[in-house]
């Protein structure tokens, strides 16, 4: 059986409906803080059970008879690396035989604040003894294109990522490549690491451009100092905390820690599957191509939003 925690949220359902694809229903356990959040995998014949990262005890109960786990990150920055600790010992005391981790994009090396406890996490299951493989995804591009609405009310993107690129993917992306590695039957993907992404790097004024096209307005990219970064998002309701983490990750990009530069992040992954969809909108192609295909169905989206 193969077990998928955080199932409630934005990654998690999303993987669980990767799997429903590959897999019977009857193999999937959708591990939970809370049992009536996803009623959906109830209908669709999924076992839950109710697993808090925070409560040892839970994850032990919850991961019996599991044979794989897909173990989400916790959103809890400062908090993650002991509550993950708690699902790898979990893991390790019910005989869990492989654990797949979503870490970030070069994490044993990054000097972004966001990868400290990825990397922590990942040196706890290589120490546990568990196989496993580690997905280490990059950049949401749903964490720019969310954003599309405000640029357009704003004539503007901002950040402190200068000139930086990113190679992002959506977030289904990421969770067709768990599926892929959780129902896999061979044991080639124990004890690897996966550095995940899009094919096209982009930077932040690509993205810029891309919007004004769309929009028919003028849109620039402004470059602030980190600092100033920071504020902007203080000032528009980020918690301090995370918009410091927000504001490092943009000097992160700056210095090229969130674009994989070998161009085939997912080139164990395209073996098994040739249908996958590079970035954003689209098939096969750049996250600018996309776009370009897809405007006229996306604007209105977010016009929509903005009214």
């Amino acid at each position: 059986m193969i077990a998928v925690t955080g199932a409630s949220g934005q990654l998690g359902r999303l993987v669980i409906e990767s799997l429903l694809s590959k897999t019977s229903s009857e193999n999937i356990v959708a591990l939970v803080r809370e049992p009536n959040s996803i009623p959906e995998f109830v209908a669709k014949g999924i076992e839950i059970r109710q697993a808090d990262y925070n409560d040892p005890a839970s994850l032990v109960k919850a991961l019996k008879g599991i044979d794989k786990v897909l173990l989400i990150s916790s959103n809890a920055v400062g908090q993650r690396t002991s509550q993950h600790k708690a699902v790898i010992d979990a893991a390790v005391q019910t005989g869990v035989n492989f654990l797949a981790y979503t870490s970030l994009l070069k994490a044993d090396t990054s000097p972004i604040f966001l990868a400290k406890e990825h990397k922590e996490t990942e040196t706890l299951i290589k120490e546990s003894g568990l196989n496993y493989s580690f997905l280490r995804n990059g950049w949401y591009t749903e964490n720019y294109t969310m954003g599309i609405a405000q640029a357009i009310e704003d004539k503007a993107v901002y950040n402190c990522a200068g000139q930086g690129r990113l190679t992002t993917a959506p977030r289904a992306e990421y969770a067709e490549a768990a599926a892929v590695i959780l129902t896999d039957e061979t044991d080639q993907h124990l004890n690897q690491t996966y550095e995940l992404g899009g094919d096209t790097p982009y930077d932040l004024s690509n993205f810029a451009d891309e919007i004004a096209k769309s929009a028919g307005t003028d849109i620039s990219y402004i470059n602030l100092k980190e600092d100033d970064f920071k504020s902007a998002l203080i000032e528009a309701g980020v918690p301090e905390g995370f918009a410091g983490a927000l504001a490092d990750a943009g000097i992160g990009i700056a210095d090229g820690w969130l674009v994989d530069e070998k161009q085939d992040p997912f080139k164990n992954y395209r073996a098994y599957n040739d249908t996958y969809e590079t970035i954003c909108f689209g098939s096969g192609s750049s996250f600018i191509e996309n776009f370009e295909a897809k405007r006229q169905e996306i604007l209105p989206a977010f016009f929509y939003f903005i009214l």
